[in-house]
């Protein structure tokens, strides 16, 4: 099955959601999803892959200098902390009573509620 190019994937983190590093130089550090970018595939988590950036003076900023950022990591290297246990847990899809698709932990078999 051939999937269209402007059509963004479904991701198994949401905005507001706790997670866990689990690759890259951040690796073990967890904290919330402040922005989910679909088409690039990556997430911006709280305190977690944190950069410096050198700002130029500006009229909101005119003392310029240095500050730091969280900056977008790859969606494959975070997993979402279960609701149950606290732990880095899988994700998969069931709908419930009315037919809506919930996403559950694969290690508890909980639904995550949304953010």
């Amino acid at each position: 099955m051939e999937r269209r190019k402007n059509k963004q994937p479904k991701l198994h983190i949401r905005k507001g959601d706790t997670v866990k590093v689990i690759a890259g130089n951040s690796k073990g550090k967890e904290g919330v999803v402040l922005e989910v970018m679909p088409s690039k595939l990556r997430a911006v988590v709280e305190g977690v892959n944190v950069v410096t950036k050198h700002v130029k003076p500006s009229a909101t900023n005119p003392e310029g200098g240095i500050e730091k950022t969280e900056a977008a990591i790859h969606i494959s290297n975070l997993m979402l902390k279960d609701p149950a246990t606290g732990e880095a847990t899988r994700t998969g899809r069931k709908a419930d009573d009315k037919g809506k698709l919930q996403r559950y932990s694969k290690k508890t078999g909980e639904i995550i509620k949304n953010g």
